[in-house]
């Protein structure tokens, strides 16, 4: 009976590692405290009406930068551990942790800084920045904006739970097959593996087709193509690439779930499978993904050297073009993840010659941002320091990875720490960078003040002399022989390398922790501000300056444009006429919070967790359940929702008031 009510979940789910029950309690502690506080302040309603029913962009937007941000700490924490078993266990040692727990750990690192950290911070960006530079009130199907982000949180949720109950896969973040078939782990945590990154691919899919719609469709009248701004040229190209891409990621984890569950062949030695087709499909779509991930830092490094050179981006259009060749070349290099798998000398050759080919367009980025600077009023704000840095670190990433685009070259260094070194060298140097400088960039757009400048400052510094200290001596480890992924060693030559990565670790932590402080500083002092953009220069050369104050207003954008489409303020500025206020202001419909993305996102997260441990009913349950709720929120007529005239002008007035100082002061 037990088994049918609770499938496999019993008492042995309870992990028994002390490091796990430690973990476990300070989690639960910490929700309790939590809950006892919301509870104890009644902001239930408030925060049910406000921030989980919402469909305002830029609340989703934030949502996403906390969660994100979560998951930051506990992905960290996970390679905090690899490094200090490496550093505790020394040559010939044991270290402190099991090598399953192990394992686990550096499977859960990278799915969670991929998925859970990278992505969300990205898609965050999207919703923050989009609707602002095109002149949208909001997303083109807020719903599914909704949607999107609660099966994210329900994916965070899910990889949480595996701390806890259960375990995670051991498999490596790709889960190769034959390792992650049901002979070789026959526990949950590949199934947790599954259930988790479905769930986020889904709602990452859905933001692509949401903002690929949203920025083909509702520009302000005048704005062309070629007139939008480089970043939301980059957030166009990723939609795309989600796309195409994502639905490959889904199906080919739904045939290893058959695999799985139902004894299929997919990815088995016999009956006519392959494990080289896992590898093809799950690199068919996680090349890509590095591009999706990428592409948005490369639009916000745009944006910041635009404004902080004080000059329009140099070379707009070979920019767009730059953007278009990685997209398009970013599909036919996946089989450079795998050389050594015997595809031969010339599908290698092709291969390494579009990975190399797809360098040219990078370096286009590279030299426009350097030719965008020269002889620019450059000012050195903390959004800048992280874009220079990007630039160094970048530079030395990009090198390495057309190194390891030459195929004789990566049967040398592959599957060693020199390819993670690669690795981390290109996400943290250009998608994390680029994401903590566009974050500090917009801050004010979603706040009304700054992060603090010397703990911003201070958190670079730490985060760019950690990475060096934490990486390039992995390099040195790739050519002397180490391999990743190893929990033991018995080489005392590696050991001094080992020692300055663990350091290189702990600065990266104080980085994070001057991040907070950056934070919370900037909380205290905070006082009326225009933000970094009050007087940003967009890449076509022309101005399409929503003048939007900060925090940005809930309608998004000026009310008063002119007949191009641009905001009669800027129009006149430019036209050395003074400005005059619209004699009436209308009252502006936007679209109105619904419960449907969060209450469907969290039954489809039950499921999950139903399908994890073998809870039929449950599963059965929870996906009718779903699909009504699908259904009925399709036919759901939407409450008209306007935002009042009077408040319309309150905050107009207010918005160029802070204009006309910012002008003065300038």
């Amino acid at each position: 009976m037990s088994t049918l009510l609770l499938g496999k979940l019993g008492p042995e789910a309870i992990p028994h590692d002390p490091i796990v029950l430690v973990t476990a309690a300070i989690m639960f502690l910490g929700a309790f405290a939590l809950l006892g506080a919301i509870t104890y302040f009644k902001l239930w309603g408030y925060l049910w009406k406000e921030w989980f029913t919402t469909v305002d962009h830029k609340k989703i937007g934030i949502m996403y930068f906390l969660l994100a941000g979560i998951m930051l700490v506990r992905g960290f924490a996970d390679a905090i551990m690899m490094r200090l078993q490496l550093f505790l266990a020394g040559p010939g040692g044991e270290g402190y942790l099991h090598p399953e727990h192990y394992d686990q750990i550096f499977t859960a690192h990278g799915v969670i800084m991929i998925f859970f950290v990278a992505m969300g911070l990205v898609v965050g960006m999207f919703n923050i920045t989009v609707p602002l530079q095109i002149g949208a009130r909001d997303v083109a199907f807020p719903l599914l904006n909704s949607l999107s982000f609660w099966l994210f949180a329900g994916a965070v949720g899910l990889m949480m739970a595996s701390l806890v109950i259960g375990e995670f896969a051991a498999t490596g973040w790709m889960a190769y097959p034959p390792l992650s078939n049901i002979e070789y782990s026959p526990g949950v945590g590949v199934d947790y593996y599954i259930w988790a990154l479905q769930l986020s691919g889904l709602g990452s899919l859905l933001s692509g087709v949401n903002f690929f719609v949203t920025i083909i469709k509702m520009r302000a009248p005048g704005m062309k193509l070629m007139d939008m701004p480089v970043s939301t040229w980059t957030t166009l190209c990723t939609s795309a690439l989600i796309i195409a891409t994502f639905p490959v990621l889904t199906a080919t984890l739904a045939m290893l779930t058959l695999d799985r569950y139902f004894g299929f062949h997919f990815f088995t030695n016999e009956l006519g499978g392959s494990p080289m087709l896992y590898v093809n499909l799950i690199w068919t779509w996680g090349h890509p993904e590095v591009y999706i991930l990428v592409l948005p830092a490369f639009g916000l490094y745009s944006e910041i050297v635009a404004t902080f050179s004080r000059k329009t981006i140099f070379g707009y259009k070979s920019m767009v073009y730059a953007t278009i060749a990685i997209t398009i070349l970013s599909l036919i290099v996946w089989l450079h993840h795998f050389f050594t798998m015997g595809a031969g000398a010339n599908v290698n050759a092709f291969f390494g010659i579009m990975t190399m080919i797809i360098a040219i367009p990078t370096g286009v980025k590279m030299f426009s941002w350097l030719f965008t600077m020269y002889r620019g009023k450059i000012t050195f704000a903390s959004p800048m320091y992280w874009t220079l840095g990007f630039l160094v670190t970048f530079g030395i990433g990009g090198l390495t990875g057309v190194l390891m685009a030459i195929p004789p070259a990566d049967f040398l260094v592959h599957n060693s720490l020199f390819l993670i070194a690669h690795f981390h060298n290109v996400i943290i140097g250009g998608v994390v960078f680029g994401m903590f400088a566009g974050i500090t960039f917009y801050w004010p757009k979603m706040f009304g003040w700054k992060m603090n400048e010397f703990w911003g400052k201070a958190a670079f510094w730490f985060w760019f002399f950690g990475f060096y200290f934490a990486f390039m001596p992995l390099y040195i480890l790739g050519f002397m022989g180490m391999t990743r992924r190893l929990n033991t060693y018995d080489n005392p030559e590696w050991t001094p390398y080992l020692n300055v990565a663990m350091v290189g670790a702990i600065l990266v932590a104080i980085g994070i922790g001057c991040l907070l402080l950056s934070v919370f500083v900037g909380f205290l002092k905070r006082k009326e501000t225009i933000d970094y953009t009050g007087d940003a220069w967009n890449g076509a050369g022309r101005t399409y300056e929503w003048s939007t104050s900060s925090p940005a207003p809930f309608y998004n954008f000026a009310t008063d444009l002119d007949g191009a489409g641009i905001d009669r303020f800027w129009s006149d500025k430019e036209n050395g006429i003074a400005y005059q206020r619209p004699a009436k202001y209308e009252d502006i419909h936007m679209p109105t919070n619904r419960a449907a993305g969060f209450v469907i996102a969290i039954v489809l997260t039950v499921m999950g967790f139903a399908l994890i441990w073998h809870i039929w009913w449950l599963a059965l349950v929870t996906f009718v359940i779903a699909i009504i709720s699908f259904i009925r929120s399709s036919f759901t007529k939407e409450v008209d929702y306007y935002v009042p005239a009077a408040e319309v002008e309150r905050i107009e007035n207010e918005r160029y008031a802070l204009l006309d100082k910012h002008l003065k002061k300038d």
